[in-house]
């Protein structure tokens, strides 16, 4: 139980520190059709994400195309912006996301 609640921290300090780089605008689609994406966009990710994590057993791969439904109505509302980082922080941040996920998924980090 403590590996689930360590690895449900590192993930969520791995997406913080990813997440404190992207910037997602819009302006690339008229405002109305932008608009409609943008609301399509996070709904379609939250409820991937839902979905992956609570009930992967009822759901099969709805949360996985949820979740690409997401990201294609991201790209076609607006633009994603990468503001420039350490190598360092990246590694930093990747390396708490995928330990999180390590630990969630199994029993332990074994390199």
């Amino acid at each position: 139980m403590f590996e689930k609640l360590v690895g449900v921290a590192l993930l969520v300090v791995g997406i913080y520190l990813l997440g404190q780089n992207i910037v997602v605008t819009t302006g690339f689609i008229t405002s109305s059709q932008g608009d409609l994406l943008a609301t399509v966009s996070i709904l379609s990710l939250m409820l991937g994400a839902i979905a992956l994590l609570f009930f992967r057993r009822e759901t099969g791969n709805l949360g996985g195309i949820l979740i690409a439904v997401g990201l294609v109505s991201v790209f076609l509302s607006g633009r994603i912006i990468l503001k420039p980082t350490s190598l360092w922080y990246f590694f930093l941040s990747f390396a708490s996301l995928a330990s999180g996920l390590k630990l969630l998924g199994t029993r332990g980090l074994h390199f």
